[in-house]
């Protein structure tokens, strides 16, 4: 089938929608890993890096950055035929962080990309989503040179509980994110589930 029409004899399929958050340190990967999987073009909202920026903007380890995301990246992907995804990668300096609350509306739920280079730039991110509630899983980010660690030595970096999904990828890689997604997906709707049984009981 393709997206939008019915095979013969066959109703069309309405897709269900789901909004997902892209969200880390600066740096850490997100307009990549939005832009390797969006099947439209991404909508980017990226300025320049200024020397006015520079006391603020932590560039080591990722020196040949030259742009930052000011508001947000967006983009689209089919999973299956009824099912869509968009996604909002969140911007990653502190001083956009009061742009979280507005897209986190409605969010089922979201990405927490980290670098193992600078585990501490994905805390704020961890802490946000914890403290709302809405499930999360966290993507280490495999970056060229960088050391790998095991996962759980990486779960313990972060004091991460044992129930939040920790997978590697590879930002750049389509197939590599749209298993963190499909992990997002299922992370979701499991912890719904377990919510409305813990309502119900």
């Amino acid at each position: 089938m393709i997206f939008g029409r019915s095979e013969r004899g066959k109703p069309p399929v309405e897709p269900v929608t789901f909004k997902i958050l892209v969200a880390g340190g600066f740096g850490v990967g997100k307009t990549t890993l939005v832009g390797a999987v969006s099947e439209i073009r991404p909508l980017r909202t990226e300025e320049l890096l200024t020397e006015a920026g520079r006391p603020i903007d932590d560039t080591s380890c990722v020196e040949g950055k030259h742009t930052t995301t000011v508001a947000m990246d967006f983009g689209r992907i089919t999973l299956r035929e009824d099912l869509v995804l968009y996604l909002f990668g969140t911007p990653g300096q502190e001083r956009f962080w009061f742009m979280w609350d507005e897209l986190s509306e409605g969010a089922l739920g979201a990405v927490v990309l980290a670098d193992t280079r600078r585990l501490e730039d994905s805390f704020a991110a961890v802490d946000y989503f914890e403290r709302r509630s809405i499930p999360f899983v966290v993507g280490v980010n495999c970056f060229e040179g960088s050391a790998r660690y095991p996962i759980q030595d990486v779960r313990m970096a972060l004091d991460l509980d044992e129930n939040v999904p920790l997978l590697l990828c590879d930002a750049r890689d389509r197939e590599s994110v749209k298993e963190v997604l499909i992990g997002v997906v299922q992370h979701a709707m499991a912890y719904a589930a377990e919510r409305r049984q813990t309502v119900t009981t």
